[in-house]
């Protein structure tokens, strides 16, 4: 092989002439450059070795000078102008690398251009070299191709090491190959750019991490609490009611998560992580490397670094200054703290996916069971979520509901890693699971996305009062001026607190209130009928003052029926009681030395100075005319009884007897909007006659359904008070043990209750409304014995149509009040049917049957015996007439009885209001005029 030879692998020499022609001693098929005008382009030209000297490689410009003996190389023309060259050795020097320096070597510049200058390399000694020879342009810039020229000590063109002989040959390639020759220079390019960037990463890293290091105060987890959810439990203390929290999360300490949960999660993320020390260097050049090269953005991989990120909001940004700070606190965890410790921190802050934050959460959320519980098949699978739970635009994640094959593969993964790092199969370790764990893992519900799971249903009324009562027992503060770990701001305290509260709801008993009055309920008294009818239901047991029952709405967001709502400083939510309201009228009477069995007017009439007529709803002069006891009055539902019994012994009587029974607010309603007045912290005595006059005894002014509920509850306790309350117990863990501590709770009367209201006067009054489910066919399944009272009122003052019904009553276990009316603008309230809804109605079918349900299995109990207080001659009304009447039908003893009809065609005192209550055996016609519908009394403030 010719060396000139343009085939040649080893090079293409043809010398150009001072033109820029071919000169001497260019191969006639040398085409390693192309002729040019002048200033035209320049070739190379390859030297040959001269003498003994190495070969090497020189760039020359201009006109290329000519061979000398002994030295070989590779010209390529550059830029014409005045240079310099590198000169070699002289034969015989030393072998080594050559030690001589540049010499500037004057080059003739062509004709019309500017001079060249050419860098001659050095060339070393006894083995091949090269030297470095610049470019000449003539006349503008040239392309310059290169050969490689092997040289020896001694070898030339066919000697070892030369074109034609063995050994080296090509830059950087071997043999003839002139692709291996490319290869090896680019793998030597893209090495030394990655040392020299790893070089500089390192030391630049080194430096910012090390200063920032020692310069920078590093808040470590015991300062940072991560934002933990509040369970709400029912009253058994074991079932989760509802869930409250900026982020679905329970702390749960080392402890009390399984050494395979802990190593299913380090097989997932870090099969690293009891080796290192918290950073893994190589991750983050690598990562460095492909973001900086414009691939897919990579972060820090080990566990450390993961809660760092996750523990610290200023670490959530993609940044490069984040991921500097992320080393610095991975860094800083590893030297504070032991890896249970940091495995600890970090399983309670990784999200899961289904709006589970930390282990607790998703092994309840995935598997309805504790950490503890978990087997090793489960923990896997909740450690192959952590890489991505959700999915994305690019990736559908590894949820086993969304992506079940990509789900099981990362299973697989993670078992594979357990097995090879010795956590599974090995002496002392679980065997590996074999199988997906599909039976007991759950399907993704409403009521497990999200953390607020409680709101949306009709407990998130009860959430309402639970946050209202840790207010109460300053369990929280709305001073952030008095903020501590155990006191939070009110605000906040169940959205991140992470509290345990059990609660005093009995599931047994709401889902008997839900049953009987939520329209959402199939079968319920409300299912298919008007929708702008609403029911709401309170059931309290009397004797600890505990909300067994609530129902007030469907959701905590809405307007809470059976309570208050407060919106921009307006108090809101009661409904008028209607007849209802007279067993606080009655006790107070009694209380004030009435009797049951004292007689009063019956007959309408206009008070003086009034311009209303007061009349029992059906008739002006019911049966007993204007000799009604206050038994018959009761049972009628008379109001004119009841308006002379307020106006002798004073309606503040009756507005403190309601406050010691248990209602705390009142609504007067001759404002627009009705304004609340608060009774435990005003005085019944100026509060009545004005805003509460003399019509206060017969149920005008509003009041909750939570409230009558609780003054019920005082009766069936004989009179002894227990505040309604929702709260049993209230604990917060402690995050460095894991141990929950009591904060507050309900605190019980020893006593059974505050003796609010004396007991032989509960006696007779209950001792009238035990007859009184009889009266209304509203009898508890059998036979056991209940006190109960109906309440209707108008629906406003130019209609005889009612707005609100309802049905109170008790036995000794358990005080329930029910009411019906409209669920927005006030409508009347009528069935399906057109018939008019009246306490015993609707609100006395929920009644009798939520009771029925609630109180199956419980012991039927008896009430004490009547006490027969207070003087029988205490009243206004007329002297008693004769005991027997001959024309009464057969059982009817007296007139007066509340089971006869009535002689002028009257109400039967049902209480319900026109023919639509239940019908009495003694009277032929259906239903009664009851007085259960209350005359018109100026001004009446409608709701």
């Amino acid at each position: 092989m010719n060396y000139g030879d343009p085939s040649s692998s080893r090079g293409r020499d043809q010398i150009p002439g001072p033109n820029g022609d071919p000169g001497s001693g260019g191969s006639p098929h040398g085409t390693g450059w192309s002729s040019a005008p002048e200033g035209g382009a320049s070739a190379r030209a390859s030297v040959p070795p001269r003498g003994s000297a190495s070969g090497g490689r020189a760039s020359g410009g201009g006109a290329a000078p000519a061979p000398r003996d002994g030295a070989a190389g590779v010209a390529s023309v550059g830029r014409a102008g005045p240079g310099r060259a590198s000169v070699p050795p002289a034969p015989g020097a030393a072998p080594g690398r050559a030690g001589a320096g540049r010499a500037s070597v004057p080059v003739s510049p062509a004709p019309g251009g500017p001079a060249g200058r050419s860098s001659v390399g050095s060339a070393a000694v006894g083995s091949a070299g090269r030297a470095s020879v610049g470019s000449a342009a003539v006349g503008g810039r040239a392309a310059v191709a290169r050969a490689g020229v092997p040289g020896m000590a001694g070898g030339g063109p066919g000697g070892p090491g030369g074109p034609n002989g063995p050994g080296r040959g090509g830059r950087g390639g071997r043999g003839d190959d002139p692709g291996a020759a490319a290869r090896a220079k680019k793998r030597k390019r893209i090495n030394m750019l990655i040392a020299s960037f790893a070089v500089f990463i390192m030391l630049a890293g080194i430096g910012v991490v090390g200063f920032t290091y020692y310069s920078t105060k590093v808040i470590l987890p015991e300062d940072v609490t991560p934002p933990l959810a509040s369970t709400i439990y029912a009253g058994d203390g074991k079932e989760v009611i509802a869930k409250v929290g900026a982020e679905n999360r329970t702390f749960v300490a080392i402890k009390d998560i399984p050494q395979w949960v802990q190593d299913a999660v380090a097989a997932a993320e870090d099969r690293n992580f009891y080796r290192h020390s918290g950073v893994d260097y190589k991750g983050i050049a690598r990562a460095a490397w492909n973001n900086f090269t414009g691939g897919e953005k990579q972060g820090a991989s080990t566990i450390t670094q993961q809660y760092a990120r996750n523990a610290y909001d200023n670490l959530k940004q993609d940044t490069y200054g984040r991921k500097v700070k992320e080393a610095i606190l991975a860094s800083k965890l590893n030297d504070k703290y032991d890896k249970p410790t940091i495995m600890q921190h970090y399983l309670n802050v990784i999200y899961f996916g289904r709006g589970a934050y930390g282990i607790e959460a998703a092994a309840q959320t995935y598997f309805h069971k504790h950490t503890n519980q978990l087997t090793v098949a489960e923990a896997a699978v909740l450690a192959a979520l952590i890489k991505q739970p959700e999915p994305s635009a690019t990736h559908k994640g590894y949820d086993p509901a969304i992506n079940p094959q990509p789900a099981l593969d990362r299973w697989n993964y993670v078992i594979s890693g357990m097995i090879t790092e010795g956590w599974l199969d090995a002496p002392g370790k679980q065997k590996h699971p074999t199988e997906y764990p599909t039976k007991t893992l759950q399907k993704p519900s409403a009521k497990g996305v999200g953390v607020d799971f409680g709101i949306n249903t009709p407990y998130g009324n009860v959430i309402n009062y639970v946050a209202q009562e840790m207010r109460d027992k300053k369990l929280c503060t709305d001073n952030d001026a008095e903020v501590t770990d155990n006191k939070p701001l009110c605000s906040q305290a169940l959205s991140k607190g992470g509290y345990r509260i059990t609660t005093t709801i009995d599931t047994k008993t709401q889902k008997a209130a839900l049953e009987a009055a939520q329209r959402k309920t199939k079968g319920s008294e409300l299912d298919g009928q008007p929708k702008n009818l609403m029911a709401a239901v309170v059931s309290i047991e009397p004797k600890t003052g505990r909300v067994l029952a609530y129902y007030g709405g469907d959701n905590g967001t809405g307007t809470d029926f059976a309570g208050k709502n407060y919106d921009n400083g307006v108090v809101s939510g009661g409904h008028s009681p209607g007849s209802s309201f007279k067993i606080y009228t009655l006790a107070a009477a009694l209380d004030a030395g009435k009797s049951v069995e004292s007689r009063w007017k019956g007959k309408a009439f206009t008070p003086e100075g009034t311009k209303f007529k007061v009349s029992n709803a059906g008739t002006d002069d019911p049966s007993c005319h204007n000799s009604c006891t206050l038994e018959v009055s009761t049972l009628k539902s008379l109001n004119v009884p009841f308006y002379y019994v307020t106006q002798d012994i004073g309606p503040d009587k009756v507005v403190n007897m309601a406050k010691q029974a248990g209602i705390t607010t009142m609504w007067q309603t001759d404002t627009n909007p009705a304004k609340a007045h608060d009774l435990t912290k005003e005085k019944p005595e100026d509060l009545a006659p004005s805003p509460f006059f003399h019509v206060v005894g017969y149920g005008q002014y509003p009041i909750t359904v939570l409230d009558h509920a609780n003054g019920v509850a005082t009766f069936a306790n004989e009179g002894k008070y227990n505040k309604a309350h929702f709260v049993k117990l209230v604990e917060k863990q402690d995050q460095q043990t894991g141990t929950w501590r009591k904060l507050g709770g309900e605190q019980l009367d020893p006593r059974g209750g505050q003796q609010r209201i004396k007991k032989d006067v509960v006696h007779d009054v209950t001792s009238v409304l035990e007859k009184y489910p009889a009266a209304v066919n509203r009898r508890l399944a059998d036979g056991r014995k209940a006190a109960e009272k109906t309440g209707t009122w108008e629906l406003n003052e130019k209609t005889s149509d009612n707005g609100d019904a309802w049905m109170i009553g008790y036995t000794p276990q358990l005080a329930t009040a029910v009411w019906v009316g409209n669920v927005g603008r006030r409508l009347k309230i009528e069935d399906k049917g057109g018939n008019k809804i009246s306490g015993a109605k609707m609100p006395g079918a929920i009644f009798q049957r939520f009771m029925n349900e609630a109180l199956k299995g419980e012991k039927e109990l008896d009430f004490p015996e009547a006490a027969h207080v207070g003087d029988p001659n205490s009243g206004n009304g007329e002297a008693a007439p004769p005991p027997v009447d001959p024309q009464q039908p057969p059982g009817c003893p007296s007139p007066l009885s509340p089971f006869c009809p009535p002689v002028n065609g009257g109400g039967n005192g049902n209480g319900n209001g026109g023919n639509n209550g239940p019908t009495n055996p003694f009277d032929p016609r259906p239903g009664g005029g009851g007085g259960g519908i209350l005359p018109t009394t100026p001004p009446r403030q409608t709701y």
